[in-house]
């Protein structure tokens, strides 16, 4: 690995662990006081819109991205 190589990869790293990423299921209700929750302690970054589990299921799902300090 060449000296470019080593200093891209240690920059990546110091940028992924900036980051929390999580996909959280549950329902909408639950989903949204998590949401308010993490919103309002000021670490949400990304929040994807809710996508609606297959089948019969009422849950959904959703993307976070969450600062990680």
């Amino acid at each position: 690995m060449t000296t470019r190589e080593r200093a891209y990869a240690k920059a990546n790293n110091q940028r992924a662990a900036q980051f929390t990423e999580l996909w959280v299921t549950g329902s909408p209700e639950d989903i949204a006081a998590l949401v308010q929750a993490v919103a309002r302690s000021g670490r949400l970054v990304y929040l994807s819109a809710p996508t609606q589990m297959p089948g019969d299921d009422n849950r959904h799902r959703r993307y976070l991205r969450l600062r990680a300090r």
